[in-house]
């Protein structure tokens, strides 16, 4: 028999798995996922001559993270199957992980724990919802629609110069890939060879829009369009807020790369066609990571004007990363309304709470922590105490890439294969937190409980 000291070292373990907060359970779940690709990504099966684990468990990170990024060319170094292996890991990363799981939970005819429920609530509804398992039922439908018509248009694209098995591959990868925001290419120069096509523009555009507005949002723009009547339709706040902000955010993009690119890359291109890439930088620049230019080419303005859209990023609940469109709308109104002296924050006739613009703010001040941090080890990683300053052209280019990493964008001006081990490491953990989440990542040491604190009497500051 136990004694009292072995049976409660016994039931030690479990009690511990309880207290495990949902922010851990979120991010245990992306780095599980992240783990077990990275073993089959390096199954002989999986590439056509081996790659290494460091390179695999980059590959594995920037597919379940959507981002994209990649140290390995992801079209000739891995195999039909391999290729397939990055999809289905882009897919469950861009979903969720814990969502697919609790989807495979109700299908079987499971029970849902409460913890679980809550996961769903924190990721798909603004506001507590009696019918979320309802809603991420029919995210799932909206999902496979929307990829699949993306895929059919790409395969028709793709059909007159491919064999049909190579073009329902190439259609469903880049479909998946695009909806997902994820920013995988099979293709040696990604998408520069069609920047002219309108039918590869609109599709790819259209499917990181719908996957990287955020599911609540479309969940209620089609709820409303069904029960409404005609002239009576009322959006939230939340979803009036994403469209705003998403189209500002686009069409700002698209006129400054106008702009910035018209005396390079854009020098004597026809003007149909500079709209074109232009629109598309534009769009893919915030979470998907597509490119049809060299962003090595580039000029300086335009990177940064890419590395401040890529901050942003997409829409929370979305398959996207970044600080989130909300986040920036809630900001300016903030600023707008101190400028004007104004004691309450308001969006479309509605006051934003005051602890959502204190997360606002935390968020932004703990994500440009989280990034100079990061761009800071990169940069030491690569360069040393050697005094070696051979780099130093390249501080602009690692800035980028951190950056990149941080809104699982996936966009590189080449130096991703550069990356040491160490360099490659970083940019893995920047990958991870973005896709999890800054306020979440922290949650995981900081703990979500309300502290009371202690309140001095107040004294004030210059600022300014």
């Amino acid at each position: 028999m136990l004694s009292d000291t072995d049976a409660s070292s016994v039931r030690q373990p479990k009690a511990r798995t309880k207290k495990i907060s949902l922010s851990a359970l979120i991010l245990l779940s992306y780095v599980g996922a992240i783990c077990a690709g990275a073993g089959i990504l390096m199954l002989p099966l999986s590439t056509v001559s081996g790659v290494s684990l460091i390179d695999a468990l980059f590959t594995a990170t920037s597919a379940v993270c959507v981002t994209g990024l990649t140290v390995v060319d992801t079209g000739t170094v891995y195999t039909v199957f391999g290729q397939f292996v990055i999809m289905l890991l882009i897919q469950v990363g861009g979903l969720g992980v814990m969502t697919f799981t609790v989807v495979l939970f109700l299908y079987l005819g499971k029970k849902i724990s409460f913890r679980q429920r809550m996961i769903m609530q924190e990721v798909f509804a603004h506001t507590p919802r009696q019918d979320i398992y309802r809603v991420v039922k029919s995210i799932f439908v909206f999902t496979f629609l929307v990829e699949g018509s993306g895929a059919l248009s790409l395969f028709l694209l793709w059909i007159p110069d491919h064999s049909f098995f190579d073009s329902v591959r190439l259609a469903a990868f880049h479909s998946v890939s695009a909806f997902c925001n994820a920013g995988f290419g099979l293709f040696p120069d990604n998408f520069m060879s069609y920047r002219d096509s309108a039918v590869l523009n609109l599709t790819i555009c259209g499917l990181i829009v719908l996957g990287g507005i955020g599911f609540p949002v479309v969940y209620d723009v089609s709820e409303h369009f069904k029960n409404a009547k005609i002239g009576r339709l009322r959006l939230s706040v939340q979803t009036k807020t994403v469209l705003t902000t998403t189209a500002f955010l686009i069409l700002a993009g698209m006129g400054l790369i106008l702009w910035t690119e018209s005396g390079n890359v854009l020098k004597g291109v026809p003007w149909g066609e500079r709209i074109w890439i232009a629109l598309f930088q534009s769009v893919t620049t915030r979470t998907a990571g597509f490119n049809t230019v060299d962003i090595g080419q580039l000029t300086n303005p335009t990177l940064f004007t890419m590395m401040i859209l890529m901050f942003w990023g997409a829409s929370p609940g979305s398959t996207g990363g970044g600080v989130k469109t909300t986040t920036l709308a809630i900001l300016s109104s903030f600023t707008w309304s101190r400028l004007r002296r104004k004691a309450y924050v308001n969006l479309f006739k509605k006051t934003v709470p005051h602890d959502t613009l204190s997360k606002s703010v935390s968020l932004v001040v703990l994500s440009l922590g989280f990034i100079f941090t990061i761009f800071f080890l990169v940069l030491f990683s690569q360069e040393g105490l050697s005094g070696d300053v051979g780099a130093r052209g390249e501080f602009a280019d690692y800035l980028f890439e951190v950056i990149s990493a941080f809104g699982t964008v996936g966009l590189s001006t080449g130096v991703t294969p550069k990356l040491n081990v160490v360099g490659k490491l970083l940019i893995i953990t920047m990958m991870l937190i973005g896709r999890v989440g800054v306020l979440t990542f922290t949650y995981i040491f900081a703990g979500v409980e309300s502290r009371g604190g202690i309140q001095y009497a107040e004294q004030n500051l210059m600022i300014g």
